[in-house]
């Protein structure tokens, strides 16, 4: 490879027209820098590619400067293709498109968009993408193509090698194709003819070799990501085609691929579940050949160790329980089908062979959701439980393998032995068995020389049991560097070097993520381990898996929770080798795009497996920054919370009758005089102020006659912010609901004076959260008669926080939407719905489990109901828009062109100022769920 001759920004920059889109930052070098793998690859720039013609530009400054190009779609990546030195060029942030083509026959994908998010276009259509990983809320279609991913049910039928239909993509050389153009053939030999010439070349001489014709078929019979997809040279005649299917599981290491078109599959409506517990794992895998036959669409294996680990999770499925546990081993079996006598065939034929073995426990076939979410959660859960109980500093490690199914029980009997020969205590194996493909997991530091020849030592024994048995050294996850030096021993040295022309053809100068699936380094798979410092407790169970980056609302203006820790990491080991530069650098960037840009909404703890909140650990960053006549403001605030609110209430009024021009040029002076994290700006999506609650409500609402069924406690920010256009506002809709519906609900006397905290937690502010945190108790003890009614709270976030702190004094408390729906809807009379109406689910409604009452409360009002797929939390987050405005339109950008697309005749939400957020991406009034409910109730 051509030795570096200068800086590779430079010529980027060049090459780019602008450094815009590139940066040599410290820290946006570190934060780009981590995957879930072990290694640990810091750029020398990164670049946020927005066009496939940047990508190009790319390869060009690489050519001229000599320096390797990570293609990063994603990351989650754990076997260490997702990063390196050079040139890291982000290409999911503006990658994120999806296209239902005929009636969801097939799909249009661009890299950076989620399989989740992929087949929530295809929802509605029944369909969805072949490819089926755990990881789906994390997994970017650009790491699913370029490995190959399969999963849990997706075999290798319906990966993406046989579901792929065409794609877009660029060479090395600067070269663009889209393989669906009919021209693209010709245009494909006439520009890169030598790369043709070659493709020919290698399809002739595997072909005509028996013997590599035959180790393919034997090796690609099985799940297999290791090395290059050979099989093209057989399945396909011509170049195009072939060439295609190679990209296929490439790991950006020959082109860049730009989009994707896939064959869908159909989602089957039916499935029923069940949990089988053999004595040994012996015996679970001997039977897999019949249940295979009965058309078990999943059977997934759990050793020993996995049902121990299993047996500590909060829900554990019953069948996994009530024996001693010894050598045993389970299988999560489920069967797919579309019509109910189908699936009692498959039920029925299940059962019978269950009934023939010595299981155990008894298991039974449930077609409950809950149960089966239960079984899935005792699978999927086990990665993150071993992973967050491993020890401080250590790193986890998951490695997957596949073998002929006729092998699989030797194989995990095998690995187990190998455990104990390595002393990997922790490890457990699970996986896919009908595929006989299984995952292994092992924690370790890999530092020293014990830890690194006991680690050396493993792996050279699990290649030669796994390879012993005619297996794959890798099923799913991609060869990586962490198998690359041993694709010659699986293949052979005719196959590897077939791999090795083909990436010399595509890649002449080697500088496509090198080091990845072609090596020249023996032991490229024991450099560069990643050593995690410890760091707060809040945050070092962190395994850097990526999952909690699609749900954060920050992720495409400065960080995600993954970077905020990795960041921290960097900046402790920092400290450690006394960089003190570095140190200063990061705390000075990290204020802004850590700290002070992070909504903590929490929505991260949702998808992390590992159940960190790095909303709640930005918080506790906040309360130490917090100094102390800031905090006494606040402190001071709790107490005389009632005039407090309504001075600001007022002051939204008097702003609202002057010109916004005008109000918004005050408040940025002063901005600029206390500083943009501490003044809100003043918005135009900002309404009048709205009336204090004790003035409206007084101490009762809804029917004078009747009992009192619960207390309602009127959201403060509902009184601070008024309604949106003719809305009369959340509580006062709710008051009407109530009383339509027969029912009464008694007010706290101490209203005006009752927040839910949030402000003060989201600041760090303990001091006048404590404060606020009493009285709200002392009230509510009153109000509730000692915790007897439950306490009915209009606006989701408000909710979430009273739930915080009413759950230390044994008082309940429900959002409105979730009162309204079990309670009032039966009760009104619904007789003019608007045609369509488009809601705004919130992060607060995502932790209290509210979407589907907000959902259907919403189809109370409505005949239809839109939820855009593309929602996510609005950054507005109290008072956060205001002072970031910039946060929440990159949080809401996609979802308000996804709302204009829907022109619904009414938006709604369930939470004030989430109802500004989305006013202010969309230009579309957002108001209150119940408002709208009211209206067609009277």
């Amino acid at each position: 490879m051509t030795t570096t001759i200068s800086s590779p920004a430079e010529h980027l920059s060049r090459e780019l027209g602008s450094d815009q889109a590139l940066s040599t930052r410290p820290i946006d070098r570190i934060k780009y820098a981590h995957d879930a793998s072990h290694f640990l690859y810091t750029p020398d720039v990164v670049v946020e590619a927005r066009t496939a013609r940047d990508v190009a530009a790319a390869f060009r400054a690489s050519a001229s400067s000599g320096a390797p190009v990570v293609l990063r779609s994603g990351g989650t990546s754990l076997s260490g293709q997702a990063g390196g030195a050079g040139m890291l060029v982000d290409v999911r942030k503006h990658f994120r498109g999806v296209e239902v083509l005929d009636g969801g026959a097939r799909v249009r994908v661009q890299p950076g968009s989620t399989v989740r998010q992929v087949n929530a276009h295809l929802a509605p259509y029944g369909r969805k993408i072949g490819p089926d990983p755990a990881s789906e809320g994390a997994a970017t279609m650009g790491g699913v193509i370029a490995n190959n991913s399969s999963g849990m049910a997706c075999g290798t039928q319906f990966n993406t090698y046989n579901t792929i239909e065409s794609m877009t993509f660029v060479l090395p050389s600067g070269t663009v194709i889209n393989t669906a153009h009919k021209d693209a053939e010709a245009q494909f030999a006439r520009e890169e003819a030598e790369l043709v010439a070659k493709l020919e070349q290698l399809k002739r001489r595997v072909r005509d070799n028996q013997e590599s014709v035959d180790t393919i078929e034997r090796h690609f019979a099985l799940k297999n990501t290791m090395g290059y997809s050979l099989n093209a040279f057989l399945d396909y005649e011509s170049p195009l085609d072939i060439f295609m299917h190679l990209l296929v599981a490439s790991e950006g290491t020959l082109a860049f691929i730009a989009e994707a078109v896939l064959r869908t599959v159909e989602v089957p409506r039916l499935k029923t579940t069940t949990i089988a517990v053999y004595p040994t794992i012996d015996a679970a895998t001997r039977s897999l050949p019949a249940l295979f036959d009965s058309k078990a669409a999943t059977l997934e294996l759990m050793d020993s160790r996995s049902i121990a680990v299993g047996r500590g999770f909060d829900s554990v499925p019953e069948q996994i329980t009530g024996f001693e546990l010894d050598q045993h081993a389970a299988l999560l079996i489920e069967y797919h089908a579309n019509e109910e006598e189908q699936l009692r065939e498959y039920e029925r034929a299940g059962t019978k062979l269950l009934g023939e073995l010595d299981l155990a426990t008894p298991a039974e076939f449930s077609t409950d959701p809950k149960q089966a979410a239960k079984a899935w959660a005792f699978r999927k859960g086990l990665y993150a439980q071993v992973a967050e109980a491993r020890p401080s500093g250590t790193t986890a490690l998951l490695e997957d393998i596949a073998v002929p199914v006729e092998d699989l029980a030797d194989t995990c009997g095998g690995l187990q032995g190998l455990f104990d020969e390595y002393s990997y205590d922790d490890a457990v194996i699970f996986g896919h068995a009908k595929d006989g493909n299984i995952h292994f997991l092992i924690t370790d530091r890999f530092e020293g020389d014990e830890n690194l020849g006991r680690y050396d030592g493993f792996n050279e024994a699990m290649v030669d049991l796994v390879l012993g048995a005619g297996g794959n050294l890798k099923a799913e996850h991609g060869t990586g560097r962490v198998m690359a030096p041993y694709v010659r021993r699986q293949y052979g040295d005719e196959l590897y070097e077939v791999m090795v022309e083909l990436k010399r053809a595509a890649d002449p100068r080697g500088v496509m993520n090198p080091g990845v699936i072609i090596t020249d380094d023996e032991r490229e798979h024991m450099k560069n381990f990643k050593l995690n410092p410890q760091v707060e407790d809040e945050i070092d169970s962190c395994v850097e898996c990526g999952y909690c980056e699609p749900v954060c609302p920050s992720r495409d203006l400065t960080m995600t929770p993954r970077q905020r820790i990795v960041v921290r990491r960097a900046r402790a080991q920092a400290i450690k080798d006394g960089d003190t530069e570095l140190v200063k650098h990061i705390d000075k960037e990290y204020q802004y795009e850590g700290i002070d840009t992070c909504a903590v909404d929490s929505m991260c703890v949702t998808a992390c497996p590992v159940g960190i909140d790095t909303g709640k650990f930005i918080k506790s960053l906040r309360r130490g920054q917090a100094g102390a006549v800031e905090s006494a403001g606040w402190a001071a605030a709790a107490k005389a919370w009632g005039p407090g609110n309504k001075l600001a209430s007022t002051a939204l009024t008097g702003a609202h009758y002057l010109p916004a021009s005008l109000v918004e040029k005050v408040t940025d002076v002063a901005r600029a005089l206390v500083g943009e994290d501490t003044v809100p700006s003043y918005r135009p999506e900002l309404t009048k102020g709205g009336v204090s609650r004790s003035k409206a409500f007084g101490t009762r609402i809804g029917d004078p006659n009747a009992e009192p069924v619960g207390v309602f406690v009127p959201a403060c920010v509902n009184s601070m912010f008024g309604p949106q256009g003719e809305g009369i506002g959340a509580s006062a809709a709710f008051a009407k609901l109530v009383e339509r519906a027969g029912l009464a609900l008694v007010v706290p006397e101490g209203i005006d004076g009752m927040c839910c905290g949030t402000p003060w937690a989201s600041k760090g502010m303990a001091t006048g959260h404590d404060i606020m945190q009493r009285r709200v108790n002392d009230e509510l003890i009153a109000a509730t008669d000692g915790g007897r009614l439950p306490v009915i709270v209009d606006a989701a976030s408000c909710t979430h926080g009273f739930q915080d702190m009413a759950e230390t004094i044994g008082i309940t408390v429900i959002d409105a939407v979730a009162f309204v729906n079990d309670k009032l809807v039966d009760k009104l009379e619904v007789s003019n719905k608007i045609d369509s109406i488009t809601i705004h689910p919130t992060c607060s409604a995502k932790h209290l489990s509210l979407i589907d009452d907000l959902s259907q409360v919403a189809a109370a009002a409505a005949e239809t109901v839109n939820v855009p797929r593309e929602w996510n939390c609005c950054g507005y987050a109290g008072d956060r828009g205001m002072l970031h405005p910039e946060l929440t339109q990159a949080a809401t950008k996609r979802e308000a062109e996804e709302v204009a697309e829907f022109g619904a005749e009414c938006h709604a939400s369930s939470n004030r100022t989430c109802e500004l957020g989305l006013t202010a991406a969309t230009g579309k009034d957002y108001e209150h769920v119940l408002e709208v409910l009211e209206r067609v109730s009277r």
